[in-house]
């Protein structure tokens, strides 16, 4: 499809699908037609980005369009710059679709708690689901063709987890490498510029025109450690020619159990089908993968907590009516009070507590320390040793694994309205499977997995197939720190593997049977 055949079906998506509600604001018609019509004339080798139709997750900052992070403290900014991501895609000559909503700063994972009402996964039965969180306006907008793509952000799983629900491709690639200048910080240490698409081949275009060296940006790794990933590998990192097989791991912790049926089938599926392609599977330990949650809800809200402190409504945000504060309260308490989500509030109370002199070291500093840990477990099951670590381990080559293989969520699409009555924190373990690769800074992908369900009379619907009674649910998959291309790989080959072993007769019962 050509560019301008492109934008008119998403321009048609996106009038059909606003109930959704996936933007905050959107380009007008005119001049997404009239960009389009100009890619037109441009020599063709250039897609993706070149005329493609991408949204911004709205804490990511744009001159054309406001930036919100789905806050009332910022419902009246407008950025006077471009984060560099934004910028490096209208370089590339993409098509700035509009900024979607999301969770307010980041803070959820089920893009209800937005200053501009939630986000709706529709099934075509009228199921309404949850969408994920933080990046389910994204989601939501790549899943019903509203954009080809859209860029989000992932703190803890805020860019998988979404993608794991609405049956579609979310990449996180390992922190550092796509740059943070212009994105609205929640969580600095580990806040990750995202990557969510239909196929994992537009995501590889996508990251190959992000990937690159930001000197505005502190925590963008510089060209001289850029040069050494992936040279260790030691072997094709395409599977499919590969110089051996690869071996995959098995985390033993992430069979938990509470682990739903349908996702314990789906995962199994992908490793079933990884075996019959003749690569190898190797159950591997994370010991600490089950404090890795706890640690991680207490150093996001510690960050956060530091990072949100300047939205007073003096310095940055919109200042509430009539007179601020009380002869009991501070200066901007009201201010606060009335443009701050409750999510939002809830955790900047949690990180002021946890970071306070008689908490810090029986909470900030322990959670620190679990979080060396988690990394140590990621460094001593992998064969490719950590290129950030100074003297790293050296593991011999059949000792390791290549990547590991886990379920992105412990659960399919829970029903919208169910998330909303539930208390606020039953959400927060949503993340088990995705925050251990956040804390490591680990590159990790989330991709649609179908497996056959027991019902055979179930209605078709966006995430099953109309031919058969297969469900689509999410699987991941985590490499070491800088192995982003061979789990871009990895992935698009499993996704070849799931369509063949679906077409394919014979498999499809092997499969089937099995599981």
């Amino acid at each position: 499809m050509s560019p301008l055949q492109i934008a008119k079906e998403c321009l048609a998506n996106q009038s059909k699908h606003v109930r959704l509600n996936a933007f905050i604001s959107r380009a007008s018609q005119a001049s997404i037609l009239a960009r389009a019509s100009a890619a037109q004339d441009v020599a063709p080798g250039h897609w993706p980005p070149h005329g493609q139709l991408i949204a911004i997750k709205d804490n990511i900052c744009t001159t054309d369009f406001p930036t919100t992070a789905a806050s009332g403290t910022l419902k009246n900014f407008t950025s006077p710059y471009d984060a560099t991501v934004v910028k490096l895609l209208r370089d590339a000559g993409a098509i700035i679709a509009g900024k979607t909503n999301m969770d307010e700063f980041g803070m959820g994972s089920h893009s209800i708690h937005s200053h501009f009402g939630a986000v709706r996964h529709e099934e075509e039965e009228g199921t309404v689901l949850s969408a994920g969180g933080s990046s389910g306006g994204s989601a939501v907008a790549v899943s019903s063709g509203q954009c080809t793509a859209a860029l989000g952000t992932d703190t803890g799983g805020s860019v998988r987890l979404p993608a794991a629900y609405t049956s579609i491709v979310g990449f996180k690639p390992s922190y550092g490498l796509l740059s943070r200048w212009g994105v609205i910080a929640y969580a600095n240490s580990l806040d990750t510029v995202g990557i969510i698409a239909e196929d994992v081949e537009t995501t590889k275009h996508l990251f190959m025109t992000l990937n690159k060296y930001d000197s505005q940006d502190p925590t963008s790794l510089p060209p001289s450690t850029r040069a050494r990933l992936g040279a260790t590998s030691g072997f094709n990192s395409d599977p499919r020619h590969s110089q051996r097989p690869l071996r995959i791991g098995i985390p033993l912790e992430y069979n938990i159990s509470d682990l739903h049926p349908d996702v314990k089938a789906t995962w199994k599926r992908a490793l079933d089908l990884l075996e019959l392609e003749g690569h190898t599977l190797h159950p591997v330990s994370l010991p600490n993968t089950r404090h890795a949650l706890s640690a991680y809800y207490i150093l996001a809200p510690a960050e956060a907590s530091s990072n949100l402190a300047k939205y007073d409504g003096v310095r940055y945000g919109t200042r509430a009516d009539g007179p601020d504060g009380t002869p009991t309260s501070v200066l901007f308490a009201q201010t606060r009070g009335a443009n701050l989500g409750l999510e939002v509030q809830r955790r900047i109370l949690l990180g002021a507590f946890s970071l306070s002199a008689q908490a810090i070291d029986n909470y900030f500093i322990q959670a620190q320390k679990i979080r060396r840990l988690v990394q140590q477990d990621f460094d001593r099951v992998f064969a490719t040793p950590n290129p950030l670590l100074s003297t790293p381990d050296t593991h011999a080559e059949d000792e390791g694994v290549d990547v590991i293989i886990s379920p992105t969520a412990p659960t399919p699409s829970p029903l919208l309205s169910t998330v909303s009555s539930q208390p606020p924190t039953s959400a927060y373990k949503n993340d088990v499977f995705t925050v251990p690769a956040s804390l490591a800074g680990l590159p990790a992908i989330n991709i649609p997995i179908m497996v056959p369900q027991g019902d055979k009379q179930r209605p078709a619907s966006p995430s099953y197939h109309s031919k058969y009674s297969w469900r689509t649910l999410g699987v991941q998959i985590i490499g070491q720190y800088g192995t982003d291309d061979l789990v871009l790989e990895v992935a698009e080959a499993l996704k070849e593997y799931d369509e063949a072993g679906f077409n394919d007769g014979e498999k499809v019962r092997e499969v089937e049977e099995d599981a």
